[in-house]
């Protein structure tokens, strides 16, 4: 017999479209040309999501005569591009913490990158004309559990010795900013963080690269790449590009062999609230329009969209064995109704009064330090950039300069960076990979039951620097 609030999960996902809500839209770009035939340039990319198409624009805006073409497997930002939450941080490690704990006093120096790199950014848009509803509200974290206030005031301390502007907020304060009887306290970083709509944003480049003179070819799958004389050839079932250089910007899907003992896909889900009433958007307060994420290392993160919708996602964070893709495993039910439960004791004040009009899911590219690596393979010829683990919406613009400045051969800022000359520690093959994940997921899940008490497993994770903190 199924509970009650299991019958009101049901009812409020009955009419839920399995597919992200960014891209559910009549205005969508109509698609480009398949490749046909075979081409030469100067550079090919290969990804049309963010990576690919910031490449493919700071290629064109440092050198306006140099040939570029882009290759994408389905449509340009169809992937994890347009369809997560549209928080674009300025941070490049996916968390001070997370930065600190890996790079040491390097860390000083990838805030200050970050920071210019948001900055540029949004001096893209702005010069561009690139319409995707960027709104600077910065982010709220918020502790729903008494010990992870403490976690609160370690943070706050931590970003103002780098110069944050952060406000610490207490239970009635935090209340105040977004009405839900579970916030006991929170920090709003005031700056660091924008929301976009993140679809329109990979349209707008898109768009913008297009005009300055880039051939994007979608429905273009490249199955191969390989060095072809003084350069390289990227093989799709329609043609062969012949480039110079080229820049790999497939993330999740990666094409060369030693990437993938790095990268893990995990599936990620979310929630679209259909347009709030006046009276529901009033019981939110909710008017500075904040990004929010709670501190559970299960962790959610919301935000409500200028037509006044909701989303609310995060929580499940789900590995398939041997690196498993498929289409049918963004649709998962027990996570949508989890998700729904979770929304609704978030905002018990729309219970019974709001419902879902999308839920969806797919696949964070995510690696063991959980913030992005790069390299170069074949002799030079091809640099690459991947493992963002869902902080690549900002930080994809910065990977994208960091592949130029190595396919230049260039010593810069950037590429003398630890972070940049690192790579992270693999993944071990399976069935030690699903073994070790699904351990650290039950672990993760147990500390947060337990008031935030890391298990042996998760210490020793820890020791290993492994452990994830941001």
């Amino acid at each position: 017999m199924r509970a009650k609030g299991s019958n009101l999960w049901a009812s409020a996902l009955r009419d839920a479209a399995p597919t992200p809500y960014w891209t559910d839209r009549l205005d969508r770009p109509v698609a480009r040309e398949p490749l046909s035939g075979g081409e030469s340039t100067d550079l090919v990319i290969i990804g049309g999501g963010y990576s690919g198409l910031w490449t493919a624009l700071l290629a064109k805006e440092r050198d306006p005569h140099r040939d570029v073409v882009l290759v994408e497997a389905g449509l340009c930002g169809d992937a994890a591009s347009g369809r997560n939450g549209g928080f674009c941080s300025a941070s490049l490690t996916h968390g001070l913490a997370n930065g600190a704990e890996r790079f040491g006093a390097e860390v000083a120096r990838l805030e200050r990158l970050g920071r210019r790199n948001l900055h540029e950014i949004e001096q893209t848009l702005d010069r561009y004309d690139i319409a995707c509803d960027w709104e600077r509200t910065g982010e709220l974290s918020v502790a729903v559990e008494d010990y992870q206030v403490a976690d609160l005031h370690t943070a706050a301390e931590d970003a103002l010795d780098f110069g944050h502007d952060v406000r610490l907020l207490g239970r009635d304060e935090v209340q105040a900013e977004v009405h839900s009887p579970t916030y006991l306290a929170g920090l709003w970083d005031t700056e660091r963080v924008a929301m976009v709509d993140p679809a329109r944003l990979a349209w707008g480049l898109r768009a913008a690269a297009i005009r300055l003179g880039v051939r994007v070819y979608e429905h273009t799958p490249a199955v191969k790449i390989v060095r072809d004389g003084s350069g390289i050839a990227v093989f799709t079932p329609f043609g062969v590009v012949r480039a110079r250089h080229g820049a790999l910007a497939t993330n999740a899907y990666p094409l060369l062999r030693r990437l993938r003992r790095y990268l893990v896909p995990v599936y990620d889900y979310a929630l679209m609230t259909g347009p709030l009433t006046a009276a529901q958007r009033a019981s939110l307060g909710w008017d500075n329009r904040q990004g929010l994420g709670d501190m559970a290392n299960q962790f959610h993160y919301y935000r409500i969209t200028p037509d006044n919708r909701v989303l609310f996602g995060g929580y499940d964070a789900i590995y398939h064995f041997g690196n498993r893709i498929h289409s049918d495993l963004e649709r998962r039910s027990a996570t949508f109704e989890k998700l729904a439960e979770h929304f609704f004791a978030t905002f018990p004040q729309l219970k019974g009064e709001v419902t879902f009009s999308h839920a969806w899911g797919g696949v964070i590219d995510t690696c063991t330090r959980f913030c992005p690596f790069f390299g170069t393979a074949l002799d030079g010829r091809l640099a690459y950039a991947a493992g963002y683990t869902g902080l690549g919406v900002g930080a994809t613009r910065f990977g994208g300069q960091v592949m130029l400045d190595l396919l230049a051969g260039q010593e810069t800022e950037r590429t003398r960076l630890r972070f940049v000359r690192s790579k992270p520690l693999p993944f071990p093959p399976e069935p030690l990979r699903s073994a070790g994940i699904a351990i650290t997921r039950w672990s993760l899940a147990r500390a947060d039951a337990q008031q935030g008490r890391r298990n042996l497993w998760l210490r020793a994770l820890d020791r290993a620097g492994l452990g994830f903190d941001s």
